[in-house]
């Protein structure tokens, strides 16, 4: 296991010198791939937008005391949108809107955070992979003239062409993860907007 421990990292040590300077700015982009990744699986987990407790109260809600006490015990998107329903419920019904919009749409900002980051990294990780193979095929290429040694030219293309694959790796998943997040957050907002629409016909009689 050791020894396996050890080729192996000597292996990935190797394709990282071999990838050259642009190994550099995907690893970057790899990181910065895998902590947007970890962040909204985090920030969009079920109890940080739609606790079910607090969806389970608003849909039964008959005081608006009972319920002010239990949106702080679950702060959460839901609850702040019902804060801000509360808070609004004895205006006309164009401010009462207003309000509840403005608090929706800065939710949802707030949920796309870090989307934007995944979408540079599917973008550009690709593009300096190529960058690194088209710039090592040119350095191998220059040096044609100079040897005979096909298998060493080979070899060397091999190695310009790992760029290329490393920024296909950091990509493949980005992409997944962003498909996926979109995918959870049209979810969780279609059901944010069912429960919220339910409490506020109801809100104004809260007493």
């Amino acid at each position: 296991m050791d020894y396996l421990a050890i080729s192996f990292t000597e292996a990935l040590l190797k394709f990282f010198k071999d990838g050259g300077v642009f190994i550099y700015p995907l690893l970057a982009c790899s990181i910065a791939g895998i902590a947007a990744i970890v962040f909204k699986f985090l920030s969009l987990s079920r109890a940080r937008i739609v606790p079910g407790p607090l969806e389970t109260i608003l849909d039964n809600a008959t005081a608006l005391k009972q319920v002010t006490e239990e949106i702080e015990k679950y702060p959460s998107a839901l609850s702040r949108l019902a804060a801000v329903a509360i808070k609004n419920k004895d205006k006309d019904a164009t401010k009462f809107n207003q309000a509840v919009e403005a608090m929706a749409r800065e939710e949802a900002v707030k949920m796309h955070a870090g989307i934007g980051l995944l979408d540079v990294v599917i973008t550009i990780a690709p593009l300096l992979g190529l960058l690194g193979t088209a710039s090592g095929l040119v350095t191998i290429f220059q040096g044609l003239g100079e040897t005979t040694d096909y298998l060493a030219i080979a070899r060397g293309i091999a190695e310009a062409l790992s760029t290329t694959i490393f920024g296909l790796v950091i990509a493949v998943p980005c992409v997944i993860a962003h498909s996926y997040f979109m995918r959870r957050i049209e979810q969780l907002t279609a059901r944010m907007e069912s429960i919220l629409t339910g409490f506020t016909s109801i809100c104004a009689n809260l007493k």
